[in-house]
């Protein structure tokens, strides 16, 4: 197997296409390309396997994990035809288990996430309703050591006001105004080419199994504590 460390010609055919970014050069250097893919594919590989000692995720490989380069210029006001970015997404496997990890290569904007991108209408409320009924809890989950050595704070995006149904003089309506509930860790270039990168990744999306493990319970539970699934 491939060595799981993302090669600096990896980055080299990224930061190439970001000056050369349009179809007549990507053309040209495609062979660039699919050694790079390559590289992260065997990366992703060897990634899944690390976290499955841990989690359980439901990606069967790392190609499968990367999302495309080509970007959509349909409905983006970016027409640049490619993204000089290699991103990854790693679901966890069953429905019981809950939050996604994601990781993006891209030179001066390295950086992986977890959490929750973009939960359902149902399941938003749910999460909601429990930092209404639950703020210590939170508090406790988002102000423990790991998660405030390794992400600092709460990420995503957020209502301007209170939500309808919930008191804008609520203790805790800072967190209910989240949208969207994600941790993120950025990395510098240097970083991402050490052969230590990968289980750095590892351990950070490793710390966030404690608030994964009570948002799976939260999102599979009815406001009584019943299963709902």
């Amino acid at each position: 197997m491939e060595k799981p460390t993302i090669a600096s010609s990896s980055i080299t055919f990224l930061k190439n296409l970001e000056k050369n970014n349009n179809r007549d050069w990507f053309s040209e250097n495609k062979t660039q390309y699919t050694t790079a893919q390559s590289n992260i594919v065997a990366f992703a590989d060897q990634l899944i396997v690390l976290m499955n000692a841990h989690d359980a995720i439901e990606n069967v490989s790392g190609k499968k994990s990367l999302y495309r380069i080509y970007n959509d210029v349909r409905f983006s006001k970016d027409k640049a035809p490619y993204k000089p970015r290699f991103a990854l997404g790693l679901q966890r496997a069953t429905k019981l288990k809950r939050g996604g990890y994601y990781l993006n290569i891209q030179p001066g904007n390295n950086f992986l996430a977890g959490g929750f991108f973009s939960p359902n209408p149902d399941d938003l409320k749910r999460i909601r309703k429990d930092i209404e009924l639950n703020p210590t809890a939170w508090r406790k989950i988002l102000n423990s050591k790991e998660i405030k050595d390794n992400f600092v704070e709460l990420a995503g995006n957020k209502v301007p006001t209170s939500p309808r149904g919930f008191s804008k003089d609520h203790e805790a309506i800072d967190l209910i105004r989240y949208k969207q509930f994600i941790l993120r860790h950025d990395f510098t270039d240097k970083e991402i080419v050490d052969p230590q990168f990968i289980y750095k990744v590892n351990e950070l999306f490793k710390s966030v199994r404690p608030f994964f493990d009570y948002l799976s319970i939260v999102l599979t539970t009815d406001l009584n504590g019943e299963t709902k699934i």
